[in-house]
Order: C-alpha cells, then sequence, then structure tokens
C-alpha cells in the first residue's frame, strides 16, 4: 500500500532524528526554517498546584522539569522558528509541544525588555520572551489527539543555550511577524517567500556530505523536497553517481541522497498546477516514489530531468501509456497494475493530496450476505461518472447545468480531493487530518463509519461524487481498523468512531480487500474497464464527449483550465492556487481516442504481483475550500425537509429560552423562564444540574470555546458566567437599566442586547482558570436604539451585528466603526430573531406579524418577503432554505428562491420558542413552550 509504505518512510526519517516533531505541526504552506536548544522558563504558581503553566503536567519523576530556583520551573527542549509560528518541543514526552502562532503574538523581544515578564527577573541572559494571546498544546504524552488551545493574554520566555543567538533570533521572529500580521494574504505570502529565497541564497550545498571524494559535480540548484501535506526548502545537486537533497534546517536529516544507478523511473510534474516537480523512483512497479522535487524554476527541473534521464536510457527503457496500455491487453499486467501506471503517467502521486491516485468504485453491492462476482448486477456501471450513477440526481444535475451560464459545468465537487483522500485514510493518517484540519478531527457522524454508507452518499448525496483510492485494492488493512485507538468522537446515535463498518458479504478486513481485489480483476471488470478510463483518463474527460457522458466538472480542476502566470494580483493568485489544490485536480489526459478493451474476455484473475504501496498526499491551504464539512452542510440542508423527530425531554417548569451545546455534543445546556440553568447529558440522557441564579427569567446562553463556561442572559438585567468544571456561579456582569434578551460572543468580546433600547459591546477577557479568578470586562461601545431590543445575531467574520427591536425595526450595524449602517421598518410587530447568511450579503428576519424578510445587507433594501398563517419564533437558514419555528409548534422548511413553504414538521405542542443547530449542520434541537427540547434526525 503506498501510502502505508510512503508514511513508514516518513517515520524512518523521523527516527533517526529522534524527535516527536513533525513538519505536519506546521500550517500548510508554512516552513521550518531553523532550531535552537532552550530552556522554557516559567513562573512557578501562575496556575493553580496541580498544573505548572503553560499547559505542562508537574511530574515529579521527570528530570528534564526541573525547578531553576525558588519560585521558575525549567522544561529542557528545542525550539523551532517556522515562517509562521514558534514550536516549543519539550525533551520528555510526558509533556505537551507547545506552538505559538506569531500573528497571535502581541509584542516578541528580547527577555527583560518587554515589561510584562517581572515574574522572570532572575532567569539567566539568553532569554527571548513572546506575549501572546493564544497558544496551542499538541502531543502531550506523545497521544495523537485535537490539539488543544489556551487563549488569554500570556508571556513564555525561553532561555537559549547560545545566549549569542538571542538578538538575530529575536530580529529574524519580528521579521516573520510583521509578514504574518499583513493584512493581504498575497503580501504575507510575497514577504515570506522574500525571507525564505534570502536564506537559500545565503547558503549551499556542503559537498562534504558528497559519499566519495572523486564524485563530479553536475548542477547545483535551490528546491523544496515534497512531502503529503508539508515542503521543504533546501538545496538540489546532481553528481555523476548521486542526487542529493540538502534540508535548509536539517530536517528531519542532513542529507537525502539517492544513488543513480538504483533509479528505475522519473516524471516531470505539474506542482499548483505549474511544471515545477520532478519524482524519482528506485522501483518498477508501485506509486511510492522515492524523492519528490519542486524547483522554483522551470529550466532547473528540466536540466536535472534531462540528466537522469540521459543517465537512465543506458539502463531502463522508458515506458509509455501505450506500452502499458499492450501489456495490459495481451494479460501481462493485471487491472490494478495496469491503473498503478496510468496514475503515475497522469501526475497522480502519492505526495500530492490534490492528485492523490484515483481508482473506481467497482462493487454496486453492499447489502447482501454473499458477494456473486458472476452477477453483473453486483458491479457498478463503468460507463458512468459516479455522478451519473443515480438517474434522479441526475436529471436535477442536468437541469441546474441548463441553466447556468458559461463556464458550464455539472459537477460543483470532484471525485477525488485531499478532503477525500483523508476522509479514508484518517485511521492511519490522523496528523495529517489535524493538520489539513486546523488540529481538528471532523465531526463523528461525516467520519468514514461505513463502506455501505459511503456508497450510498456516492450515490444519492447532493454534491458527493468521490471514487476510491488505491488502499481498497491492496493487502493492508490497518485503513480500516482503528489500531491506533483514536478517540475519533462519538455519532448521534451514541456510538463510538472505531473500525469502518465492512458489509455484510465481508467477514474481517482481510475477507473485505481480498473480495474487492477479486472484484477489480474479475471477467466483468476486465471487459468493462476501458470504459471508466475513457472517463477519467482518456477521450470522455474533455469536450463534447465529456458533455456527452454527463463528465463535467468545474473548469479549474482541469489541466490548462487557469494561467497562474497571467494573473497579475497576488492575493487573487493565491487564492486561486489555493482553491485549485484544494478542490481536486482532473488527471492528465492520456488517451484522446476510445481506449480498446481487453484481447482476452474470459481473463481470470491475476495475482497482485507488486507490492503496492501508496503514500500520501498534500492538502492544501485551510478551510479555504469545499471539503468535507462543507459538502455535508450542503447534503444536510438539501435534507432538511426529511427531519424526524427522535428525543424529547420535559426538563423545564416554563418556556425553554436558549440552548447551546459542548463541542463534542455530549452535554446540551438550556436556560428557561423559570429562571434556570440546566445542564443535561445527551448520553445517559438525564439531567445533570440545575442552576438558578435570580428568581427572574434566563433569556438566553451560549458557550465560551473551550467549553469550561456559560454565560446566560436574565430578565434581572444581569449577564451570569458559570463555570461547568467548579460547578457554581464564576461572575456577574451588571451592564443594563433593563431586561437582557440576548446575547453573542466572538473572540473575547460580549454583545448583549436589552430592553433597555442599547446593544453594548464588551472586552471580555476570561479568567486564567475558570471559578478562580473574575473576568475583566470593559465598555467598548454602545449601539443605541429608540426602543427595546430583542434580538441580536453577528455575521461569520463578526464585523457586522443586526438588531430587532419591539416596534419591528431591523438595524444593521458595522462593528469596526459602531455605526449604524441601516434601518429597516419593515415588521409590524415585535422582530423575533434575526441572522446573517453564510456570505454576509443578507440578513433574514422574522416577526410576530408572520412575515420572513431577506435585506441587502450592502444596500439596506428589503428584497424578499413571505408571509405566513402565524409568527415564526425562531429559525436557522444557509442563504436559501430556512427551518423556522412557529408558534403552532411545528417546524416549517422554507424554500426562499422558489417562495413557498416546502413542508411543515409537527414537534412541540406549543411555540417552537429557539433551535439550535452545530455548525456542520448535523444536528439540530429545539425548544418550546411546552418547556420541552425535542433532538432531531436528519434522514439522508
Amino acid at each position: 500500500m503506498a501510502f502505508i509504505r510512503k508514511k513508514q518512510q516518513e517515520q524512518q526519517l523521523q527516527l533517526y532524528s529522534k524527535e516527536r516533531f513533525s513538519l505536519l505541526l506546521l500550517n500548510l504552506e508554512e516552513y521550518y526554517f531553523e532550531q535552537h536548544r532552550a530552556n522554557h522558563i516559567l513562573h512557578k504558581g501562575s496556575h493553580h498546584e496541580s498544573r505548572v503553566p503553560g499547559g505542562y503536567t508537574q511530574d515529579k519523576s521527570d528530570h528534564i522539569l526541573t525547578i531553576v530556583e525558588l519560585g521558575h520551573w525549567k522544561i529542557r527542549g528545542s525550539l523551532k522558528i517556522c515562517s509562521k509560528s514558534v514550536i516549543f518541543e519539550p525533551d520528555s514526552i510526558s509533556q505537551p509541544i507547545i506552538k505559538i502562532p506569531l500573528r497571535d503574538c502581541i509584542k516578541i523581544g528580547k527577555h527583560g525588555e518587554n515589561g510584562a515578564n517581572r515574574h522572570f527577573t532572575k532567569a539567566k541572559s539568553g532569554g527571548i520572551s513572546l506575549i501572546f494571546s493564544q497558544v496551542y498544546f499538541i502531543k502531550e504524552h506523545n497521544v495523537v489527539a485535537p490539539y488543544k488551545i489556551e487563549r488569554g493574554k500570556m508571556e513564555y520566555v525561553f532561555e537559549l543555550d547560545v545566549p549569542g543567538k538571542v538578538e538575530d533570533v529575536v530580529e529574524t521572529l519580528l521579521q516573520l511577524h510583521r509578514a504574518s500580521c499583513l493584512d493581504k494574504l498575497g503580501d504575507q505570502t510575497a514577504m515570506i517567500t522574500a525571507i525564505l529565497q534570502s536564506r537559500l541564497a545565503r547558503t549551499s550545498f556542503d559537498k562534504n556530505r558528497f559519499q566519495n571524494i572523486s564524485e563530479k559535480l553536475h548542477m547545483e540548484c535551490k528546491a523544496e523536497m515534497v512531502t503529503p501535506l508539508v515542503t521543504n526548502p533546501g538545496h538540489v545537486c546532481i553528481t555523476d553517481t548521486n542526487l542529493y537533497f540538502q534540508p535548509l534546517n536539517g530536517y528531519p536529516k542532513p542529507v537525502v541522497q539517492i544513488t543513480l544507478q538504483d533509479v528505475r523511473r522519473i516524471y516531470k510534474r505539474r506542482h499548483g498546477l505549474m511544471p515545477l516537480g520532478l519524482e524519482v523512483f528506485c522501483t518498477e512497479d508501485d506509486l511510492c516514489s522515492d524523492i519528490y522535487l519542486k524547483f522554483y524554476e522551470p529550466q532547473d527541473r528540466d536540466d536535472l530531468y534531462f540528466y537522469i534521464a540521459t543517465y537512465l536510457e543506458h539502463h531502463v527503457a522508458e515506458h509509455t501509456a501505450e506500452s502499458y496500455m499492450l501489456q495490459w491487453q495481451r494479460g501481462h499486467l493485471s487491472n490494478y497494475q495496469y491503473l498503478l501506471h496510468l496514475n503515475n503517467l497522469a501526475d497522480r502521486s502519492c505526495n500530492d493530496l490534490s492528485q492523490y491516485p484515483v481508482f473506481p468504485w467497482i462493487i454496486h453491492d453492499y447489502s447482501s450476505s454473499e458477494l456473486d462476482l458472476s452477477n453483473p448486477g453486483t458491479f457498478r456501471d463503468l460507463s458512468k461518472p459516479v455522478g451519473a450513477l443515480n438517474k434522479e440526481r441526475l436529471e436535477r444535475l442536468l437541469t441546474r447545468y441548463q441553466e447556468m451560464p458559461e463556464p458550464k459545468f455539472m459537477y460543483g465537487s470532484h471525485y477525488s480531493s485531499p478532503g477525500y483522500v483523508l476522509f479514508y485514510l484518517v485511521r492511519i493518517a490522523p496528523e495529517y487530518m489535524l493538520c489539513l484540519q486546523n488540529g481538528r478531527f471532523d465531526n463523528a457522524d461525516r467520519m468514514f463509519n461505513s463502506i455501505a454508507e459511503t456508497w450510498k452518499n456516492c450515490l444519492d448525496g447532493a454534491t458527493d461524487f468521490k471514487e476510491l483510492i488505491p488502499e481498497f485494492y491492496g493487502d493492508d488493512v490497518s485503513f480500516l481498523v482503528n489500531s491506533l485507538k483514536l478517540d475519533l468522537g462519538k455519532r448521534q446515535g451514541g456510538q463510538m468512531v472505531d473500525d469502518v463498518e465492512l458489509p455484510p458479504w465481508a467477514s474481517s478486513p482481510e475477507d473485505f480487500l481480498q473480495k474487492s481485489k477479486d472484484a477489480l480483476e474479475s471477467n466483468y471488470v476486465s471487459e468493462h474497464l476501458h470504459e471508466w478510463i475513457d472517463l477519467i483518463f482518456g477521450y470522455k474527460q474533455k469536450g463534447s464527449d465529456a458533455v456527452g457522458a454527463h463528465n463535467v466538472f468545474h473548469p479549474l480542476t482541469y489541466e490548462g483550465g487557469v494561467d497562474l502566470n497571467s494573473i497579475q494580483d497576488p492575493d487573487e493568485k493565491v487564492a486561486m492556487l489555493t482553491q485549485i489544490l484544494e478542490f481536486g485536480q482532473t488527471p492528465k489526459q492520456l488517451f484522446v481516442t476510445p481506449h480498446p478493451r481487453r484481447i482476452t474476455p474470459k481473463f481470470k484473475s491475476l495475482s497482485q504481483t507488486s507490492s503496492y504501496n501508496a503514500s500520501m498526499a498534500d492538502s492544501p491551504g485551510e478551510e479555504s475550500f469545499e471539503d468535507l464539512t462543507e459538502e455535508s452542510k450542503t447534503l444536510a440542508w438539501n435534507n432538511i425537509t426529511k427531519l424526524q423527530l427522535h428525543e424529547h425531554y420535559k426538563i423545564h417548569k416554563e418556556a425553554v429560552t436558549g440552548i447551546t451545546v459542548s463541542r463534542n455534543g455530549s452535554s446540551v445546556f438550556t436556560t428557561s423562564q423559570d429562571s434556570t440553568l440546566k445542564m443535561f447529558s445527551k448520553e445517559s440522557k438525564m439531567l445533570q444540574r440545575s442552576i438558578s441564579f435570580s428568581n427572574m427569567a434566563l433569556s438566553s446562553c451560549l458557550l465560551l470555546p473551550g467549553d469550561a463556561t456559560v454565560i446566560t442572559s436574565s430578565w434581572d438585567n444581569n449577564v451570569y458566567f458559570y463555570s461547568i468544571a467548579f460547578g457554581r456561579r464564576q461572575d456577574t456582569l451588571m451592564g443594563h437599566d433593563d431586561a437582557v434578551s440576548k446575547i453573542c460572543w466572538h473572540d473575547n468580546r460580549l454583545y448583549s442586547a436589552s430592553w433597555d433600547s442599547t446593544v453594548k459591546v464588551w472586552s471580555g477577557v476570561p479568567a486564567e482558570m475558570p471559578g478562580t479568578k473574575r473576568h475583566h470586562f470593559d465598555l467598548l461601545a454602545e449601539l443605541e436604539h429608540d426602543v427595546s431590543v430583542d434580538t441580536i445575531s453577528l455575521n461569520a467574520a463578526s464585523t457586522l451585528l443586526v438588531s430587532g427591536t419591539k416596534e419591528g425595526t431591523v438595524n444593521i450595524w458595522d462593528l469596526t466603526t459602531a455605526t449604524l449602517m441601516h434601518q429597516i421598518p419593515c415588521h409590524s410587530g415585535i422582530v423575533c430573531d434575526t441572522a446573517f447568511s453564510p456570505d454576509s450579503r443578507h440578513v433574514l428576519s422574522t416577526g410576530t406579524d408572520g412575515c420572513l424578510n431577506v435585506i441587502d445587507v450592502q444596500t439596506g433594501m428589503l428584497i424578499s418577503s413571505m408571509t405566513s398563517d402565524e409568527p415564526q419564533r425562531c429559525f436557522v437558514w444557509d442563504g436559501n432554505s430556512v427551518l423556522s419555528g412557529s408558534q403552532s409548534g411545528e417546524l416549517l422548511v422554507w424554500d426562499l428562491l422558489g417562495a413557498k413553504i416546502s413542508e411543515r414538521i409537527q414537534g412541540h405542542t406549543g411555540a417552537v420558542t429557539c433551535i439550535w443547530m452545530n455548525e456542520q449542520c448535523s444536528s439540530i434541537i429545539t425548544g418550546g413552550e411546552d418547556r420541552q427540547i425535542i433532538f432531531w434526525k436528519l434522514q439522508y
């Protein structure tokens, strides 16, 4: 299996370096520059006694964590300077690696210069002080798990072993900090690139690293070594006998060396759609290369290729697609081997997740107890792309395609993308998934949980057209088994994500892979595989033949779809490249005429003579693309009319007014007019806590990031902070002269709306440890209204706020200047609820007059209004569809574009008063006047 072999290679390199550190701890498109041996100096007692400051666990048996002097701790380790972050790796594996993003740094300087380090005055010279607002803790006890985040103003001091290096390191950090803080991504990229090129220009390949003193240097140039998700800059050198790569940072080893005599194949590669890549193989028949290099200049790549190719002419014959096709036709290559070679020739690499090798779904039957490979009905129709396998879905897509302006495309997502590859491989590549998704795993219900479920979603899902990866036809079952015992979360049904659920006809993971391989080499597939090759690598990939085959994807996924060199604006170029890399790419076209079928129609299964091992590849830039999360949202909203009541609980004595849920979905917090905050366990289905702050109604609630504190608003004019860990009220904000109707929170800012006709914006720096210290609040802005404010909502970036009043006015505020942009009197009664669309272009409001109003944010124009027979008290929406809670207790699904109610779903026996939907749109909870909370289930 290529990915697993690639991973093993990386692990061997890491064993060489004896580090827990990995380039996967960096952000995408980030570089690791240098490291310094250092001590992390910590003031003892800045947290409570069971913890050492900075997230370190106190371990008296750990001699690496030592007391420097009274009141200080010293943690020994390595300080790593990266282009967008500072990483400290303690020598002790019990301690977490810490990562400080440079963009979150407030001040960087020599120790003693920042003015905020009075606790460290006795530390030795050679110290670097960082004051910052956010830090990540990674791999505590060397366990791969989602990153822990601590927020709030902090200072860390690092004492370098070589004090004389402090000034240089501080200067470097300040330069990189300036780059990270630039507003435009294009400017950031340009500045970091300039810093990198300057470093490369000041160094060269160390000739002392040659294997033999008599080697003759042929050429030397700058390049980057590409591995899945990361690139490592350095110098390439080729002699008459060896190819060398020397990383700028010396990681994971000083030099990578390949003997030219061992090279069997070389391929020029597109990297980011640019002709800059070169991949070198020392094996004949697998996908796992020995090195993948990305050059800064196409000429350097071509010169190196020419030299190696000239050398190989005397040793290895070059194979073309046609020569492999002839071998396959005559039965000298298995279907599996042939697909490996086609992927390689079509620029698919295990080092590039945006161009990972693509293999077809073969089997259609995942429900029978026995798999009948003699029955054509067992197999998927290989003449059609995945998107065309479901006739009803295809008809909907064709309708949209016909109405679409040029350039038209049939499918909004691809059949292969970084998100899809890691969807399949998360159990063996958890660190890659964490790297791709900013230190977190995907939602448990969106994980690769079941073969049958995944196939069904590919058939029915509105935006899911993915094919498979080579691992499904290999020998290693580890991607199907949670052998690392990863905590991948709990599904809505309550079961933990563990091993992949197999079809009934598979008795074990090994049996599943063996039967999948048998199916791939079966007579049916041998007779029809050429049809799939026509779609993916052949003449039906582009043009009128692609249209006729319903095989048209977004223009940016095709080679030549965009000329990056023609884009002058650096921001636009970076955004375009990110979109190209993360959305997925169509393979290079190998055949322009119909692919011939196999000569032997009664061809029997071949054993796989190659020990195929594939590697994992690169996944681009951060959630700037249409990944599984976005597709899951689309899928959920497409199925919102199929919402079904799952469970309901009566836990309050009056109407429920607010719902918020912990990040992992296990704890549900609700507020009510009965003046209580309740904590309900979804697992045990029991009420765990009931808290009362006063004898007046609570109006809303929310959880602070980190799930340690719940905030509630009350009709007694106050906002209350409740510590979950300590089970008590932590703080009270007495900020209004009348009832507080609604609160919002973002980036340490609290927004509170009140019947006193104001919305107030507070800076709310939370306590360092919940329950031990009060919050500190400063009033930043006061947004004045003429009458009571009943509801507020923020846009995604928290730059805009919308408020609704008791007299029916909707107000849109610019939070960057605390000014009123628009005041729209669009309801004849109280405004019940308001919310921005995900793209912040529109605001939706509902009122006691039964109206749903859509307002254009830029102009303040009322562009659409729909009415219902009764007030819609609350809602969630995706910009096109609305799920609202009505006065009667029904949930209504609205189609805004079609101006109609699509579905009425019975729920509560009284008015629906609040509704909660998680970020992935996969979980919905409502509260009502009937004192109940209802858990809803989406039927896909």
